[in-house]
């Protein structure tokens, strides 16, 4: 893959762990102006030992007020963002036989609000870069899973459909402004999140294959970033055929409780 000309300002959320630490690492390895947000401040400024050009801003995306206090403090310190990055996320899966809302909301907080509380404050930062003459793009990890209804994927998918479909929408109403917007559906990616699945996770690849791919796909600019793409084209066929195959398609991942149960 190739390189930006120019080091660039970067904003990217999730970056202690799984794909977005593995983003980070090359970002500053790379030399650009790298802000990290995640929650945790020790985690940040572990990732960041040796490297002058990063930064570490801790936050909670789920605040929107801290949300708009870091976009402030980056246009203070930088001016402005040639790419916004936004990784952070959770997953929790649903099970029917229980059904709970908080764990519903857990899930679509950070991953659909938190999302568009951080695009809310990149915006005008995003804005800045292009009344400089510099290329901006803002870029979301969505999933996989948004192409396609999957068993008790139901907060999880939920919340992914909705930010791509947002993403999608807002790249078009950017256009005139020239702010190239990225949505990336990874499939399964070795992280710390999915290790935690008691499924099997097919065609999986390790944090740095995802990052290299995520890279690849923002250095040309690409609309639909989705990796393995063995994978996630099978997923996007599935997705597109009629409502009764994809149902039939489904319900053969579906677990029997009963027979769980029982053993």
């Amino acid at each position: 893959m190739g390189t930006w000309n120019t080091p660039q300002r970067i904003w990217l959320t999730g970056a202690t762990s799984g794909i977005g630490k593995a983003l980070a690492q090359r970002l500053m390895a790379e030399g650009h102006r790298v802000v990290l947000s995640a929650r945790r401040q020790d985690k940040l400024a572990a990732l960041c030992k040796g490297f002058d050009n990063a930064a570490v801003l801790p936050l909670d995306i789920s605040d929107r007020d801290a949300v708009q206090a870091a976009g402030k403090r980056i246009e203070a310190e930088l001016g402005g963002l040639d790419l916004a990055l936004f990784n952070a996320g959770t997953c929790e899966y649903l099970d029917v036989r229980a059904f709970d809302v908080a764990l519903v909301e857990r899930v679509l907080t950070p991953n659909l609000n938190g999302t568009l509380y951080c695009v809310e404050a990149a915006l005008p930062l995003l804005r800045a870069a292009r009344r400089e003459g510099r290329p901006a793009r803002l870029a979301v990890t969505s999933s996989a899973s948004a192409y396609m209804a999957l068993p008790r994927a139901e907060a999880y998918g939920a919340s992914k459909a909705a930010v791509s479909y947002f993403m999608e929408a807002l790249r078009l109403d950017l256009s005139p402004e020239a702010i190239g917007v990225s949505v990336i559906h990874p499939g399964f990616v070795d992280t710390p999140l999915t290790a935690q699945n008691d499924f099997p996770m097919p065609m999986q690849v390790s944090v740095d294959q995802a990052a290299d791919a995520i890279l690849k796909g923002l250095y040309h600019g690409r609309k639909d970033i989705h990796f393995p793409k063995r994978f996630t084209l099978i997923v996007k066929l599935l997705g597109i055929l009629p409502p009764a195959l994809r149902f039939a398609v489904g319900r053969r991942l579906v677990r029997d409780p009963q027979q769980e149960d029982a053993a």
